[in-house]
């Protein structure tokens, strides 16, 4: 052991227990290391004093740190992760920054935890461990530039510009030269330099969903940055584009984000179908434009969730909600956690299928001799427009077919309130979800936070009575009677109906069972041979 106290606050270079360089940076103490014997093998540490606060960080770094002080040259951890800490926060993913070979420290700390590490840039010298169980990833990069500091002015915003070396633990070993924690403590995003979205467009989003993400402002240099990069976004990668468009509806903001994004003209190239929806008046109960209602939807949803499955209710009318969809909550909740092809979750699907719910009613608004606004098919044709936007965003097939379904199916629980009142039978059930699949648990999510953003509330108590009764029932039959009302067990197959009725095959064949399967559900028809008879009705 080498009592290193006298040391606090520096880097050393360490050989055969001994420390043979000390010096205030890494680079010091590395270069008079190599200078005192250039053949000779070290260790590089920094000396963390015990005065300073210590961070919250994940409980894996605390795990990997002893691999990283057995190394022979400084590794940093940088960018979210040290910003979060400081604002107590616990990031789960990790970024760490050193001077060289950081494909070869992500597979040699690969093996020692037992994670796969992958290559993710070859030129760039970046790689990745995956942590799957623990939904965490670590990811590796050699400077952006000569050293350190150039490294830091290189990133997009100040907050994120910070480092620390990645065995240290408290605010005392920040390094920080953009003055990043002046802004973290004002709440403010902001450049690292000015033209620090010129080589990436991205970056304006990113801006935009950090602000999101930690309820801060956007400085006006800043902004008037964003309006200048936001038409570079049409030449960025679709991918990288479709990410941060995720992550800025993920945030409990992102009502506030579309706005924003609608402000700075990043709106109208990223999602411009839902630009066009700027100013689009709507009658009563509806008491905002199409575009602000979207971001009504998405706040309400947020509040929804919370109220459901966190038990975050801070309204009567959640509370109530709450109350009566508990006996699912449980299921509802994995349903949200599900994944979905391309990393994404349910909750993510239910999210864009929010923001994009209404995108029909540009072009399918018409005026009634009463002066009303009408929007017949909008739900239909909105569809169609989520799905080619989504393809452009190269959204994987699975997650957009579901996203597509969601939009087009979303007014089903108004109309069935509307037709049939609090309580749906067994045929309207399995209807609803022979048209909707598993996503009409979407759906009937989706349309609570509709009718919230709608009212700006529950509205009339007895029409939100009457739609919370009605998902309920439908929830009912989807967890407690699934094989009884929406997906009932066959009792005849085309074969015995070709066989029985002497038909050929054909898609008479399809249509006769799939009005036997509906009778079924609808319990009326129970027996093999009650579907025969039916079918011969046919």
């Amino acid at each position: 052991m080498i009592d290193l106290s006298p040391y606090q606050g520096r880097w050393v270079a360490i050989s055969d227990a001994e420390v043979i360089a000390v010096d205030d940076t890494a680079d010091g103490a590395y270069y008079s290391a190599l200078d005192r014997d250039p053949g000779e093998s070290f260790y590089l540490n920094f000396v963390e004093g015990e005065v300073g606060k210590k961070l919250p960080f994940t409980s894996l770094l605390e795990e990997v740190r002893p691999f990283f002080e057995r190394r022979g040259m400084p590794v940093y951890l940088v960018g979210g992760a040290v910003r979060d800490a400081l604002l107590e926060r616990t990031s789960k993913d990790l970024d760490f920054i050193v001077p060289r070979d950081a494909v070869s420290l992500a597979f040699r700390l690969g093996d020692a935890i037992g994670a796969p590490a992958y290559v993710l840039d070859e030129e760039r010298d970046t790689g990745r461990i995956v942590l799957a169980a623990e939904n965490t990833m670590l990811d590796f990069a050699r400077y952006r530039d000569v050293d350190l500091f150039a490294d830091l002015r290189d990133r997009d915003f100040t907050i994120n510009a910070m480092a620390m070396p990645a065995t240290a633990g408290t605010n005392k070993a920040i390094i920080d030269p953009l003055n990043g924690l002046a802004d973290l403590q004002a709440g403010l995003v902001r450049l690292t330099r000015a033209d620090a979205l010129e080589s990436d467009p991205v970056r304006a989003l990113r801006a935009v969903r950090i602000a999101a993400y930690l309820g801060y402002a956007i400085t006006a240099e800043t902004q008037q940055a964003v309006r200048d990069a936001a038409p570079g976004l049409q030449e960025s990668s679709a991918e990288r584009v479709r990410d941060e468009l995720i992550k800025i509806i993920q945030t409990a903001l992102a009502d506030v984000a579309l706005e924003q994004m609608n402000d700075l003209g990043l709106l109208n190239v990223v999602l411009p179908e839902l630009a066009a929806l700027e100013g689009l008046q709507q009658s009563e109960p509806h008491h905002e434009p199409v575009l602000k209602h979207t971001g009504s939807v998405l706040r309400w949803l947020e509040k929804v969730e919370k109220a459901l499955f966190e038990d975050e209710v801070a309204d009567p009318a959640l509370e109530t909600a709450r109350s009566i969809l508990a006996p699912h909550l449980e299921e509802l909740g994995s349903y949200l956690k599900r994944p979905v092809d391309g990393g994404l979750n349910g909750r993510d699907v239910l999210r864009l299928a929010a923001l994009f719910h209404d995108v029909g009613k540009r072009v399918t608004q018409s005026i009634d001799d009463d002066g009303r606004y009408r929007f017949f098919g909008h739900a239909e044709v909105g569809a169609e427009m989520a799905d080619s936007r989504l393809r452009a965003l190269c959204l994987s097939k699975d997650a957009r077919t579901q996203i597509v379904r969601i939009v087009r199916e979303h007014m089903r629980p108004l109309l069935l309130t509307q037709s049939l009142g609090a309580q749906p039978s067994r045929r309207a059930a399995y209807r609803y979800f022979k048209a909707a699949s598993a996503n009409g648990l979407d759906v009937g999510l989706l349309a609570l936070a509709d009718h919230l953003a709608t009212y700006d509330g529950p509205g009339e108590e007895a029409v939100w009575s009457d739609l919370l009764a009605l998902v309920s029932a439908l929830f009912d039959y989807y967890f407690d009677h699934h094989e009884e009302a929406v997906k009932p067990p066959a009792l005849v197959n085309g074969h015995d109906l070709m066989d029985y009725l002497d038909l050929s095959p054909g898609p008479e064949i399809g249509r006769i069972l799939a009005l036997i399967e509906e009778n079924q559900a609808a319990g009326e028809i129970t027996t093999r041979e009650e579907a025969l008879v039916f079918a011969r009705s046919l």
